[in-house]
Protein backbone atom coordinates (compact mmCIF):
# COMPACT_ATOMS: atom_id res chain seq x y z
CA UNK A 1 0.00 0.00 0.00
CA UNK A 2 1.15 3.53 -0.74
CA UNK A 3 0.41 7.05 0.42
CA UNK A 4 -0.73 8.67 -2.80
CA UNK A 5 0.10 12.31 -3.37
CA UNK A 6 -2.04 14.76 -5.28
CA UNK A 7 0.40 16.38 -7.69
CA UNK A 8 -1.22 15.74 -11.08
CA UNK A 9 -4.74 15.60 -12.55
CA UNK A 10 -7.14 12.73 -11.92
CA UNK A 11 -9.04 11.14 -14.82
CA UNK A 12 -12.39 9.64 -13.81
CA UNK A 13 -14.90 7.40 -15.58
CA UNK A 14 -18.59 6.82 -14.83
CA UNK A 15 -20.52 3.96 -16.48
CA UNK A 16 -22.92 2.72 -13.79
CA UNK A 17 -26.09 3.05 -15.89
CA UNK A 18 -26.70 4.64 -19.31
CA UNK A 19 -24.42 7.68 -19.09
CA UNK A 20 -20.92 7.17 -20.47
CA UNK A 21 -18.86 9.91 -18.85
CA UNK A 22 -15.28 11.03 -18.37
CA UNK A 23 -13.86 13.99 -16.45
CA UNK A 24 -10.44 15.34 -15.58
CA UNK A 25 -9.91 17.32 -12.37
CA UNK A 26 -6.79 19.01 -11.05
CA UNK A 27 -5.59 18.19 -7.50
CA UNK A 28 -7.63 21.09 -6.05
CA UNK A 29 -10.85 19.82 -7.64
CA UNK A 30 -11.06 22.27 -10.54
CA UNK A 31 -12.78 20.61 -13.48
CA UNK A 32 -10.38 20.79 -16.42
CA UNK A 33 -12.72 19.00 -18.82
CA UNK A 34 -15.74 16.73 -18.82
CA UNK A 35 -17.78 14.76 -21.32
CA UNK A 36 -21.13 13.07 -20.72
CA UNK A 37 -22.91 10.99 -23.36
CA UNK A 38 -26.43 9.78 -22.58
CA UNK A 39 -27.02 6.67 -24.62
CA UNK A 40 -29.82 6.71 -27.18
CA UNK A 41 -32.26 3.89 -27.84
CA UNK A 42 -33.24 2.94 -24.29
CA UNK A 43 -36.34 5.16 -24.40
CA UNK A 44 -37.77 3.04 -27.24
CA UNK A 45 -37.44 -0.02 -25.01
CA UNK A 46 -39.08 1.60 -21.97
CA UNK A 47 -35.96 1.65 -19.79
CA UNK A 48 -32.27 0.87 -19.63
CA UNK A 49 -31.35 -2.57 -20.99
CA UNK A 50 -28.17 -3.58 -19.10
CA UNK A 51 -26.56 -5.59 -21.92
CA UNK A 52 -27.16 -2.87 -24.50
CA UNK A 53 -25.84 -0.23 -22.10
CA UNK A 54 -22.64 -2.22 -21.42
CA UNK A 55 -21.95 -2.70 -25.12
CA UNK A 56 -22.51 1.00 -25.74
CA UNK A 57 -20.07 1.92 -22.94
CA UNK A 58 -17.46 -0.34 -24.55
CA UNK A 59 -17.90 1.33 -27.92
CA UNK A 60 -18.06 4.90 -26.63
CA UNK A 61 -15.36 5.03 -23.94
CA UNK A 62 -12.22 5.29 -26.12
CA UNK A 63 -13.60 8.27 -28.02
CA UNK A 64 -14.99 9.97 -24.92
CA UNK A 65 -11.69 9.65 -23.02
CA UNK A 66 -9.76 11.02 -26.01
CA UNK A 67 -12.23 13.89 -26.37
CA UNK A 68 -11.93 14.79 -22.68
CA UNK A 69 -8.13 14.74 -22.80
CA UNK A 70 -8.22 17.00 -25.86
CA UNK A 71 -10.56 19.45 -24.11
CA UNK A 72 -8.20 19.59 -21.14
CA UNK A 73 -5.12 19.96 -23.35
CA UNK A 74 -3.50 16.96 -21.68
CA UNK A 75 -2.00 13.61 -22.62
CA UNK A 76 -2.30 10.34 -20.75
CA UNK A 77 1.27 10.77 -19.57
CA UNK A 78 0.22 13.87 -17.60
CA UNK A 79 -2.51 12.05 -15.64
CA UNK A 80 -1.52 11.27 -12.05
CA UNK A 81 -4.26 8.82 -11.07
CA UNK A 82 -7.33 7.11 -12.48
CA UNK A 83 -10.72 6.55 -10.87
CA UNK A 84 -13.92 4.83 -11.90
CA UNK A 85 -17.30 4.11 -10.44
CA UNK A 86 -16.97 0.50 -9.29
CA UNK A 87 -20.44 0.11 -7.75
CA UNK A 88 -23.29 0.07 -7.08
CA UNK A 89 -24.91 -0.04 -10.50
CA UNK A 90 -25.47 -2.26 -13.54
CA UNK A 91 -22.71 -4.84 -13.38
CA UNK A 92 -21.97 -4.87 -17.10
CA UNK A 93 -21.37 -1.14 -17.25
CA UNK A 94 -19.32 -1.20 -14.04
CA UNK A 95 -17.06 -3.91 -15.46
CA UNK A 96 -16.50 -1.97 -18.69
CA UNK A 97 -15.76 1.38 -17.05
CA UNK A 98 -13.61 0.16 -14.18
CA UNK A 99 -11.58 -2.22 -16.35
CA UNK A 100 -10.97 0.50 -18.92
CA UNK A 101 -9.67 2.85 -16.22
CA UNK A 102 -7.60 0.06 -14.68
CA UNK A 103 -6.04 -0.64 -18.06
CA UNK A 104 -5.01 2.99 -18.40
CA UNK A 105 -3.65 2.96 -14.84
CA UNK A 106 -1.58 -0.18 -15.45
CA UNK A 107 -0.27 1.10 -18.78
CA UNK A 108 0.82 4.40 -17.20
CA UNK A 109 2.00 2.90 -13.90
CA UNK A 110 -0.49 5.06 -12.03
CA UNK A 111 -2.76 4.29 -9.06
CA UNK A 112 -6.43 3.40 -9.48
CA UNK A 113 -9.16 4.45 -7.03
CA UNK A 114 -12.38 2.44 -6.91
CA UNK A 115 -15.22 4.89 -6.21
CA UNK A 116 -18.60 4.13 -4.67
CA UNK A 117 -21.36 5.73 -6.75
CA UNK A 118 -23.42 6.79 -3.72
CA UNK A 119 -20.38 8.23 -1.95
CA UNK A 120 -19.64 10.25 -5.09
CA UNK A 121 -23.14 11.76 -4.96
CA UNK A 122 -22.71 12.38 -1.22
CA UNK A 123 -19.50 14.37 -1.66
CA UNK A 124 -20.44 16.36 -4.78
CA UNK A 125 -21.56 19.39 -2.76
CA UNK A 126 -18.04 19.72 -1.36
CA UNK A 127 -16.63 20.22 -4.87
CA UNK A 128 -15.13 23.74 -5.04
CA UNK A 129 -17.61 26.21 -6.46
CA UNK A 130 -20.75 24.14 -5.92
CA UNK A 131 -21.73 25.86 -2.66
CA UNK A 132 -21.13 29.44 -1.58
CA UNK A 133 -19.08 28.21 1.37
CA UNK A 134 -17.34 24.93 2.08
CA UNK A 135 -19.79 22.28 3.27
CA UNK A 136 -18.70 21.10 6.70
CA UNK A 137 -19.29 17.70 8.25
CA UNK A 138 -21.63 16.35 9.43
CA UNK A 139 -24.51 16.95 7.06
CA UNK A 140 -27.68 15.16 6.04
CA UNK A 141 -27.81 13.82 2.50
CA UNK A 142 -31.12 13.03 0.87
CA UNK A 143 -30.21 10.88 -2.13
CA UNK A 144 -33.11 10.63 -4.58
CA UNK A 145 -32.69 8.94 -7.94
CA UNK A 146 -34.10 6.18 -10.10
CA UNK A 147 -32.40 3.50 -8.04
CA UNK A 148 -31.92 5.09 -4.63
CA UNK A 149 -33.94 6.95 -2.05
CA UNK A 150 -32.02 7.27 1.21
CA UNK A 151 -31.39 9.60 4.13
CA UNK A 152 -27.68 9.42 4.93
CA UNK A 153 -25.68 10.99 7.75
CA UNK A 154 -22.41 12.12 6.14
CA UNK A 155 -19.98 12.39 9.07
CA UNK A 156 -16.69 12.52 7.16
CA UNK A 157 -15.09 11.10 4.03
CA UNK A 158 -15.56 7.34 4.38
CA UNK A 159 -17.89 7.59 7.39
CA UNK A 160 -21.61 7.31 6.62
CA UNK A 161 -24.75 6.12 8.36
CA UNK A 162 -27.94 5.22 6.56
CA UNK A 163 -30.79 6.68 8.63
CA UNK A 164 -33.60 5.52 6.37
CA UNK A 165 -34.39 4.34 2.87
CA UNK A 166 -37.14 3.15 0.58
CA UNK A 167 -38.91 -0.09 1.39
CA UNK A 168 -40.14 -0.51 -2.19
CA UNK A 169 -39.85 1.85 -5.19
CA UNK A 170 -37.27 4.63 -5.27
CA UNK A 171 -38.61 8.12 -5.97
CA UNK A 172 -37.18 8.28 -9.49
CA UNK A 173 -38.60 4.85 -10.28
CA UNK A 174 -42.04 6.03 -9.12
CA UNK A 175 -41.76 9.14 -11.30
CA UNK A 176 -40.87 7.03 -14.34
CA UNK A 177 -43.68 4.53 -13.76
CA UNK A 178 -46.33 7.19 -13.23
CA UNK A 179 -45.07 9.08 -16.28
CA UNK A 180 -45.48 5.89 -18.31
CA UNK A 181 -49.06 5.52 -17.03
CA UNK A 182 -49.72 9.07 -18.22
CA UNK A 183 -48.31 8.27 -21.66
CA UNK A 184 -45.17 10.39 -21.22
CA UNK A 185 -42.60 7.73 -22.08
CA UNK A 186 -39.17 7.23 -20.52
CA UNK A 187 -37.31 8.79 -18.78
CA UNK A 188 -40.41 10.23 -17.24
CA UNK A 189 -39.22 12.54 -14.46
CA UNK A 190 -38.55 15.70 -16.51
CA UNK A 191 -41.66 15.18 -18.67
CA UNK A 192 -43.88 14.69 -15.62
CA UNK A 193 -42.49 17.80 -13.96
CA UNK A 194 -43.24 19.80 -17.10
CA UNK A 195 -46.80 18.46 -17.33
CA UNK A 196 -47.36 19.10 -13.60
CA UNK A 197 -46.91 22.84 -14.19
CA UNK A 198 -50.19 22.76 -16.14
CA UNK A 199 -52.16 21.03 -13.38
CA UNK A 200 -53.42 21.70 -9.86
CA UNK A 201 -51.47 19.98 -7.05
CA UNK A 202 -54.61 19.58 -4.94
CA UNK A 203 -56.90 18.41 -7.74
CA UNK A 204 -56.71 14.68 -6.97
CA UNK A 205 -56.74 13.11 -3.52
CA UNK A 206 -53.79 10.73 -3.27
CA UNK A 207 -52.12 9.01 -0.28
CA UNK A 208 -48.88 10.20 1.28
CA UNK A 209 -47.25 6.93 2.40
CA UNK A 210 -45.52 6.85 5.81
CA UNK A 211 -45.96 10.58 6.34
CA UNK A 212 -45.83 11.39 10.05
CA UNK A 213 -44.40 7.97 10.94
CA UNK A 214 -41.32 7.63 13.12
CA UNK A 215 -38.01 7.33 11.35
CA UNK A 216 -37.26 8.38 7.79
CA UNK A 217 -38.04 5.41 5.58
CA UNK A 218 -39.88 5.91 2.28
CA UNK A 219 -42.58 4.07 0.38
CA UNK A 220 -43.95 5.02 -3.03
CA UNK A 221 -45.55 1.79 -4.22
CA UNK A 222 -48.97 2.63 -2.73
CA UNK A 223 -48.90 6.10 -4.24
CA UNK A 224 -48.11 4.64 -7.65
CA UNK A 225 -51.03 2.19 -7.29
CA UNK A 226 -53.38 5.03 -6.30
CA UNK A 227 -52.50 6.88 -9.52
CA UNK A 228 -53.20 3.71 -11.51
CA UNK A 229 -56.66 3.49 -9.94
CA UNK A 230 -57.39 7.07 -10.98
CA UNK A 231 -56.46 6.20 -14.56
CA UNK A 232 -58.28 2.84 -14.70
CA UNK A 233 -61.77 4.24 -15.52
CA UNK A 234 -60.44 5.62 -18.82
CA UNK A 235 -59.49 2.14 -20.01
CA UNK A 236 -57.30 2.13 -23.10
CA UNK A 237 -58.39 5.62 -24.13
CA UNK A 238 -55.92 8.48 -23.92
CA UNK A 239 -56.33 10.63 -20.82
CA UNK A 240 -57.73 14.11 -21.37
CA UNK A 241 -54.85 16.57 -21.12
CA UNK A 242 -56.34 18.41 -18.12
CA UNK A 243 -56.83 15.14 -16.23
CA UNK A 244 -53.25 14.04 -16.93
CA UNK A 245 -51.90 17.43 -15.84
CA UNK A 246 -53.87 17.35 -12.57
CA UNK A 247 -52.71 13.80 -11.85
CA UNK A 248 -49.09 14.75 -12.55
CA UNK A 249 -49.29 17.80 -10.31
CA UNK A 250 -51.04 15.92 -7.50
CA UNK A 251 -48.58 13.02 -7.67
CA UNK A 252 -45.60 15.37 -7.62
CA UNK A 253 -47.03 17.26 -4.64
CA UNK A 254 -47.45 14.00 -2.73
CA UNK A 255 -43.83 13.10 -3.35
CA UNK A 256 -42.76 16.58 -2.22
CA UNK A 257 -44.79 16.32 0.98
CA UNK A 258 -43.34 12.89 1.76
CA UNK A 259 -39.79 14.05 1.02
CA UNK A 260 -40.17 17.08 3.27
CA UNK A 261 -41.66 15.01 6.10
CA UNK A 262 -38.94 12.34 5.88
CA UNK A 263 -36.22 15.02 5.77
CA UNK A 264 -37.61 16.60 8.96
CA UNK A 265 -37.57 13.24 10.71
CA UNK A 266 -34.03 12.53 9.47
CA UNK A 267 -32.79 15.90 10.78
CA UNK A 268 -34.26 14.98 14.18
CA UNK A 269 -32.06 11.87 14.08
CA UNK A 270 -29.02 13.99 13.18
CA UNK A 271 -29.41 17.08 15.38
CA UNK A 272 -25.85 18.26 14.73
CA UNK A 273 -26.34 18.38 10.95
CA UNK A 274 -24.78 21.55 9.56
CA UNK A 275 -26.53 21.38 6.17
CA UNK A 276 -29.33 19.61 4.33
CA UNK A 277 -28.03 18.31 1.01
CA UNK A 278 -29.97 16.74 -1.85
CA UNK A 279 -28.37 14.77 -4.68
CA UNK A 280 -29.32 12.32 -7.41
CA UNK A 281 -31.35 12.68 -10.59
CA UNK A 282 -34.63 13.55 -8.86
CA UNK A 283 -32.81 16.44 -7.16
CA UNK A 284 -33.19 18.24 -10.50
CA UNK A 285 -36.93 18.61 -9.77
CA UNK A 286 -37.46 22.26 -8.80
CA UNK A 287 -40.64 21.63 -6.79
CA UNK A 288 -38.86 19.05 -4.63
CA UNK A 289 -35.92 21.41 -4.15
CA UNK A 290 -38.22 24.17 -2.91
CA UNK A 291 -39.93 21.81 -0.45
CA UNK A 292 -36.60 20.68 0.98
CA UNK A 293 -35.27 24.22 1.14
CA UNK A 294 -38.26 25.14 3.31
CA UNK A 295 -37.38 22.27 5.66
CA UNK A 296 -33.78 23.48 5.97
CA UNK A 297 -34.93 27.05 6.63
CA UNK A 298 -37.27 25.83 9.37
CA UNK A 299 -34.28 24.56 11.36
CA UNK A 300 -31.94 27.40 10.32
CA UNK A 301 -29.39 25.37 8.35
CA UNK A 302 -28.28 25.82 4.73
CA UNK A 303 -29.92 23.85 1.95
CA UNK A 304 -27.49 22.81 -0.78
CA UNK A 305 -28.18 21.15 -4.11
CA UNK A 306 -25.58 20.60 -6.84
CA UNK A 307 -26.11 22.26 -10.22
CA UNK A 308 -28.43 20.24 -12.43
CA UNK A 309 -25.61 18.78 -14.53
CA UNK A 310 -24.07 17.27 -11.39
CA UNK A 311 -27.35 15.82 -10.08
CA UNK A 312 -27.48 13.10 -12.71
CA UNK A 313 -24.71 10.53 -13.21
CA UNK A 314 -21.42 12.17 -14.18
CA UNK A 315 -17.70 11.58 -13.93
CA UNK A 316 -16.92 14.86 -12.15
CA UNK A 317 -18.36 13.49 -8.92
CA UNK A 318 -16.32 10.29 -9.35
CA UNK A 319 -13.09 12.26 -9.77
CA UNK A 320 -13.88 14.49 -6.80
CA UNK A 321 -14.66 11.50 -4.56
CA UNK A 322 -11.27 10.03 -5.49
CA UNK A 323 -9.53 13.33 -4.66
CA UNK A 324 -11.36 13.56 -1.32
CA UNK A 325 -10.36 9.98 -0.51
CA UNK A 326 -6.70 10.46 -1.42
CA UNK A 327 -6.55 13.73 0.52
CA UNK A 328 -8.21 12.25 3.61
CA UNK A 329 -5.81 9.30 3.79
CA UNK A 330 -2.86 11.58 3.10
CA UNK A 331 -3.82 13.98 5.90
CA UNK A 332 -4.26 11.05 8.28
CA UNK A 333 -0.84 9.68 7.33
CA UNK A 334 -2.51 6.42 6.36
CA UNK A 335 -1.72 4.15 3.42
CA UNK A 336 -4.44 3.92 0.75
CA UNK A 337 -4.55 0.58 -0.99
CA UNK A 338 -4.35 0.72 -4.78
CA UNK A 339 -7.77 -0.32 -6.04
CA UNK A 340 -6.49 -2.22 -9.05
CA UNK A 341 -7.84 -5.49 -7.59
CA UNK A 342 -11.20 -4.02 -6.53
CA UNK A 343 -14.01 -6.01 -8.11
CA UNK A 344 -17.06 -4.19 -9.53
CA UNK A 345 -20.03 -4.54 -7.21
CA UNK A 346 -23.69 -4.21 -8.26
CA UNK A 347 -24.45 -3.65 -4.56
CA UNK A 348 -22.03 -1.71 -2.40
CA UNK A 349 -23.51 -0.25 0.82
CA UNK A 350 -21.86 2.89 2.15
CA UNK A 351 -21.29 1.13 5.45
CA UNK A 352 -18.82 -1.18 3.66
CA UNK A 353 -16.53 1.65 2.55
CA UNK A 354 -13.16 1.65 4.24
CA UNK A 355 -12.39 4.83 6.16
CA UNK A 356 -8.90 6.02 7.19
Amino acid sequence: MAIFSLTAPVLAIETSCDETACAILDPQGTVLAETVHTQAGHADLGGVVPEIAARAHLALLPGIVSETLEKAGLTLGEIGAYAACTGPGLIGGLIVGSNYAKGLAIAGNRPFIAVNHIEAHALTVRLPGVAQAEIKFPYLLLLVSGGHCQCIAVRSVGSYEKLGGTIDDAAGEAFDKVAKMLGLGWPGGPALEKLAREGAPDAVSLPRPLIGREGCDFSFSGLKTAVARQIAPYGMAALPYAVAADLAASFQQCVCDVMADRARHALALLPDARSLVVAGGVAANETIRKALQAVAESVAIPFVAPPLRLCTDNAVMVGWAAIETIRTYQEAGKALEDGILAAPRPRWPLTEIDAP
